[in-house]
């Protein structure tokens, strides 16, 4: 149930989607509600020019990607890896046959490279179908098309194929994995949706190390700095804005150890 409605939920909510219906609706409106219906479509249109050209999403980017800072090899033995899904194209890879990915596919790189730098380390790829409405495949499966491309034999990882969100990518790694205390477990997902997994994983009693990937800003520099295009800029807010309501609602739904999680010392 939770999965079916954030599912719907967001759709409506996605913050560029929801502008561009409360300057619609005003559009509407404004023949039997002038007043009412001029409001609503400035408060759309100033809303979507305010968060596509405005330094807002990548502020917003910064904060999340900021929290977990890159992995620094300090010797210690690795136990395991797990890889979050979320980068592939299982409709694009059915169609046409060959794996397709979308702009966060350094968490493949990744795999790869840590599959080779830990050679005795357990390798984990959790990833099924977030998709409402079912899938043509498995993001497990694209990624297993994918592996040997990257030199990597697809029986060197093992595959949790069932999770359709966070919450399920750490309850069902973890009862994969079945790690015992002490061990050392590497988390590789986007920088920016690395709080969440953190939180996930620390609430299904999964304590992960953060290997952080898939950066959007530089870290430094000016914040303020506008955007070039609004289209740019909403994307920025709305992949922003889809994290830190997802830490809100996890954190309020049990699903996250908290509201925005934290390296520990």
């Amino acid at each position: 149930m939770f999965f079916s409605v954030s599912k719907l939920l967001w759709m409506v909510m996605v913050p560029s989607t929801f502008l561009v219906i409360v300057a619609v609706l005003g559009l509407l409106l404004m023949r039997h509600r002038r007043r009412v219906g001029v409001g609503l479509a400035a408060l759309g249109l100033v809303g979507l020019l305010a968060a596509g050209l405005g330094p807002f999403g990548r502020m917003l980017t910064m904060s999340l990607e900021d929290r977990f800072p890159v992995f620094a090899d300090d010797g210690r033995p690795v136990a395991g890896v797990i890889v979050l899904g979320g980068s592939e194209l299982p409709d694009v890879t059915a169609a046409r046959g060959q794996p397709a990915f979308q702009e966060s596919a350094e968490r493949m790189f990744a795999l790869a490279d840590l599959s080779r730098r830990y050679p005795d380390a357990r390798v984990i790829f959790s990833g099924g179908s977030g998709r409402l409405f079912g899938s043509p495949m498995q993001e497990a499966d694209v990624v297993r098309m994918a592996l040997p491309q990257l030199g990597v034999d697809p029986a060197r990882i093992e595959y949790e194929p069932a999770s359709r969100n966070t919450a399920e990518n750490a309850r069902l790694s973890r009862e994969l994995a079945q790690p015992k205390p002490g061990e050392r477990w590497l988390l590789v997902t986007s920088a920016m949706h690395m709080p969440r997994a953190v939180g996930c994983f620390r609430a299904a009693g999964f304590p992960v190390t953060a290997y952080p990937v898939d950066f959007h800003t530089t870290g430094r520099g000016n914040p303020w700095r506008l955007f070039g295009s609004v289209a740019e800029g909403l994307q920025f807010f709305d992949a922003a804005m889809r994290e830190w309501v997802g830490l809100t609602v996890y954190y309020w739904t049990g699903r996250s150890s908290a509201w925005f999680p934290a390296p520990r010392g």
